[in-house]
């Protein structure tokens, strides 16, 4: 059995452990609002521009919309992957990579290579897979330009016909306390299949011409859409730390109370051990 001093020593350490913890708790609590502000801001946009794309392009087919639409012959695949560069976070990373390694399994027969946001993803994926690019010091300064440079050289590689297709994989934020790991298609853009009978909800007046419009708004949506998964994933790792150190601290503060509370009963023990050999040892000097 542990002795007192033991005792009071893992009390203090446990102490120490949920100061930190909780620092960190509100740390996150404070980054998350910016965070989440951004992504609630972009969301509408990333949708409407969505939108845009598909009402323009209801009509065409997809080879006549953009060398980004076309779909061919899958032989190479790229996923973008978004985590953090710290942990800490509970199930926030080991989640991202729990569904590579799904997709992988459902890509074996093709070659896969993978971009790396993130030191976690890079770590946990250099060496067993090819690393096309890593960027984990997009988060040292994030900004859409920093995304659209990184974007713009994927979808070159995509044009060139080095990659056939592309997809992102990251933790999209819900609320705070809940995060939904999605892979979602890059390259080629989706068109609808249903096109022969979409109907346009918009009547667009189209100037310069349809094509020109298509060939500046596929690119800007890509660039947004893979900005908006960076933005999603940085909300949700200060949502996924927040409730991980809330967590954490809740449970420090149980194991504390418990601890405090066999101290309390040993301490009571030794005391009551005390008094029993000091009134032993005077019973035994009165009969001598």
């Amino acid at each position: 059995m542990a002795n007192l001093k033991e005792i009071r020593g893992r009390i203090s350490s446990i102490s120490s452990t949920m100061q930190i913890t909780s620092a960190m708790k509100m740390v996150s609590a404070a980054k998350l609002k910016k965070a989440q502000d951004a992504i609630v801001m972009l969301r509408p946009y990333s949708e409407k521009l969505q939108e845009i794309i598909e009402n323009v392009s209801a009509a065409s087919d997809a080879e006549n919309i953009s060398e980004f639409a076309v779909e061919r012959e899958v032989k190479k695949v790229l996923f973008i992957t978004v985590t953090s560069n710290r942990g800490l976070a509970g199930a926030f990373n080991s989640s991202v990579i729990k569904e590579l390694n799904t997709q992988f399994a459902a890509n074996e027969n093709v070659e896969v290579e993978v971009l790396t946001i993130g030191k976690k993803a890079f770590d946990a994926l250099r060496k067993n897979r090819t690393v096309y690019e890593n960027h984990s010091s997009l988060f040292d300064n994030l900004s859409f330009d920093y995304v659209s440079n990184m974007t713009g050289k994927v979808m070159a590689d995509f044009k060139a016909g080095k990659f056939d297709k592309v997809y992102v994989v990251y933790n999209r934020f819900i609320n705070a306390a809940t995060q939904e790991v999605v892979t979602e298609q890059v390259l080629p853009i989706a068109v609808s299949a249903e096109k022969t009978t979409y109907e346009v909800n918009v009547d667009y007046i189209f100037e310069p011409g349809r094509q020109e419009i298509l060939e500046t708004l596929i690119p800007k949506s890509i660039k947004t859409q893979i900005f908006k998964a960076v933005l999603d994933s940085v909300a949700s790792e200060h949502g996924a730390r927040m409730t991980a150190m809330h967590k954490a601290t809740d449970n420090a503060e149980a194991l504390r109370n418990d601890l405090r509370i066999f101290y309390n009963k040993a301490r009571q023990a030794a005391i009551t051990n005390e008094i029993l050999e000091i009134v032993s040892g005077a019973e035994a000097l009165k009969n001598s």
